[in-house]
């Protein structure tokens, strides 16, 4: 595997907006890939792990840069839009500690990103974003906010990335409600996983996705699709290597779950980092699956972690 010491991860950061009692709410800032590179930067120090994304001009962007910043998520590749606004997401929790979300993104700076008239401070071209980078990470989420002209200009700059010796991680992250018609959100997922060096997928999403009847078939679909290294998030059950032997890791079970938000963000940043510091797949996939139950036995998406 070649060397992972400059990282980018591609995506919307945004506001979180936490209910409490009464007129009483949270703000945090969060976001998938965001996450990732929070847990990414905290656990292997020495790598340079950047953000990629658009943010606005407002005191809320103003608030997201110094949360990069005081996490020590490289900001050199964020854009500052003149007009529009990070993205605003709300949870609520019933009596019972279930949580709802609503959300309010759809005209967020993020989605300008690789526009022809998007963001300022960051070049147009996706292929001079990327060339910085030995890794870089996005997920289904990424994809679903851009325009379809800025997917088909990442999409080609990935290739040309790749040629060139750098590696794509991609987690498929299926959310229905950010894309507009299943069949779409299949046919750009499994042109990324063509594309991908190193698979993070949730069994979960996958089969909601593409109607897989099970894990195996799931492995069998994403073998067919040339990937090659990786690991299959299968929750309780453990993760599956997505390598040539297909193991699966034996991991310690879940005590304490209060939050499952960011669960596979922060398996993505464990797994990666462990990656990066010379560490088996296999001891990877444990590392990754450690972090989550940390994070998962906590309230919030970026929480204090060994």
């Amino acid at each position: 595997m070649p060397p992972i010491t400059r990282i980018a991860c591609i995506g919307e950061v945004m506001i979180e907006l936490i209910a409490g009692h009464g007129n009483a709410a949270e703000l945090n800032v969060a976001g998938d890939t965001y996450n990732t590179a929070v847990y990414l930067k905290r656990h292997a120090r020495g790598l340079d792990v950047d953000y990629v994304t658009a943010l606005g001009r407002d005191t809320f962007s103003d608030r997201i840069l110094a949360h990069m910043t005081a996490h020590d998520v490289g900001t050199k590749a964020v854009a500052r839009h003149p007009t529009r606004m990070p993205g605003l997401y709300a949870i609520e929790t019933d009596a019972l500690g279930e949580r709802s979300f609503s959300y309010w993104r759809e005209t967020s700076a993020a989605r300008t990103l690789f526009d022809s008239d998007g963001a300022e401070g960051v070049p147009r071209n996706a292929a001079e974003v990327l060339a910085h980078y030995d890794l870089v990470l996005l997920t289904g989420i990424t994809l679903a906010i851009l325009s379809c002209n800025a997917r088909n200009r990442l999409m080609t700059a990935i290739d040309a990335y790749r040629a060139g010796g750098g590696q794509i991680a991609f987690d498929s992250n299926y959310r229905p409600h950010l894309w507009n018609d299943p069949a779409l959100a299949r046919r750009e997922t499994e042109a990324m996983w063509q594309r991908t060096d190193i698979a993070l997928p949730s069994v979960d999403d996958e089969i909601a996705l593409f109607g897989d009847a099970d894990e195996a078939a799931v492995l069998a679909r994403l073998a067919d699709c040339g990937i090659k290294a990786g690991a299959l998030k299968c929750a309780e059950a453990g993760p599956v290597n997505l390598g040539s032997d297909s193991t699966r890791a034996k991991v310690s079970p879940a005590t304490q779950v209060v939050d499952t938000t960011a669960a596979g963000d922060s398996f993505n940043a464990g797994y990666i980092a462990a990656l990066a510091l010379g560490a088996t797949p296999t001891d990877a996939m444990i590392a990754g699956h450690t972090l989550a139950l940390q994070v998962i036995a906590k309230r919030g998406g970026i929480v204090d972690t060994d």
